[in-house]
This record gives structure tokens, C-alpha cells and sequence, in this order.
């Protein structure tokens, strides 16, 4: 797991720990914080959430080493394009 919640009474500390990977940002990590915050928000006790990154390094981006494995178009579409949700072509409003 890449992202793991402490608990001190109110206080939560999500901690994101890819420090192998200095904590570039995967698709895995990505999914993972926005559970442990929709955790936090459905939490009546909770009152903070501090992001920490483990092991040195708070984020060292988007995930280069998983990026070059997308160099077929067809998996770079559908696992990034349609996953989040931006299409092609969009337009600001």
C-alpha cells in the first residue's frame, strides 16, 4: 500500500510512501490519496489532515518510469485520458 493514515485524536496524517520512487505520483498512489481523504471527510471526528511523504521527499512529480510504459497510445487513452476523466480536445469554459 502505498498510503497509509495515522490517527492522533482529530489529527490525521496521510502518509504517502513510494520512497523508492521518491514519491512520484502513480496511478495506484493517486487512488490511494483520494480514498484516505474521502475517509477524512466522511470522519465527524476529524478535524486536520496533514500529507506527509515518507522517507525524505514530499513528491517528486508524476511517475516517469510508469509514464514510459504508456508509450502505446491505446493504454496511455484509457489508463490516463479516460481515467481522469479529460478528454481530448477539451476547451476551457
Amino acid at each position: 500500500m502505498t498510503v497509509r493514515i495515522e490517527k492522533s485524536g482529530a489529527v490525521w496524517t496521510v502518509v504517502h510512501s513510494r520512497p523508492e520512487a521518491r514519491n512520484a505520483m502513480d496511478p495506484e498512489s493517486a487512488d490511494a490519496l483520494v480514498d484516505a481523504f474521502r475517509a477524512f471527510d466522511r470522519d465527524p471526528d476529524a478535524a486536520v489532515a496533514v500529507l506527509w511523504g515518507e522517507g525524505g521527499a514530499f513528491c517528486a512529480g508524476w511517475d516517469l518510469k510508469y509514464a514510459a510504459s504508456l508509450s502505446d497510445r491505446a493504454r496511455f487513452d484509457a489508463q490516463i485520458v479516460e481515467g481522469l476523466g479529460f478528454g481530448c480536445g477539451a476547451t476551457a469554459a
